[in-house]
C-alpha cells in the first residue's frame, strides 16, 4: 500500500497580526482534519524575511502556497472558507 503524498504548505504573515494568526489556525486545523499528519507548513513572516516575499512574488498576507504536490497553488486571506480551500488545494472529496 502506498503512502500517499506529503502536503508541502508555505503560509506568508505580516508578524503577529490577526489575519495571520487566524490563517495559521485555519490551516492547522485543516490540515489536521483532513490530512492527518501528511503535511508541513512553514510559517514565512514577511517582517523578518522580505527576501523571501519578494523572491515568491508575496504582494499580501497571509498568502499561501501549496507547493506539493503539484499543481503549485495560491490563495490568499485568512483560509475562512474550508470548502472552498479544500477544493482550491486539491483536497479530499470533489478535488481533482
Amino acid at each position: 500500500m502506498s503512502r500517499p503524498p506529503t502536503f508541502k504548505f508555505k503560509l506568508y504573515t505580516a508578524d503577529k497580526t490577526n489575519n495571520s494568526a487566524i490563517a495559521l489556525a485555519n490551516l492547522t486545523s485543516l490540515c489536521k482534519t483532513h490530512l492527518a499528519d501528511n503535511y508541513s507548513i512553514e510559517v514565512i513572516d514577511v517582517f523578518r524575511h522580505p527576501q523571501r516575499a519578494l523572491e515568491d512574488g508575496i504582494r499580501m498576507t497571509p498568502t499561501l502556497i501549496k507547493l506539493y504536490p503539484a499543481p503549485k497553488k495560491i490563495i490568499v486571506g485568512t483560509l475562512a472558507h474550508t470548502e472552498r480551500v479544500l477544493l482550491a488545494l486539491g483536497i479530499g472529496e470533489g478535488a481533482g
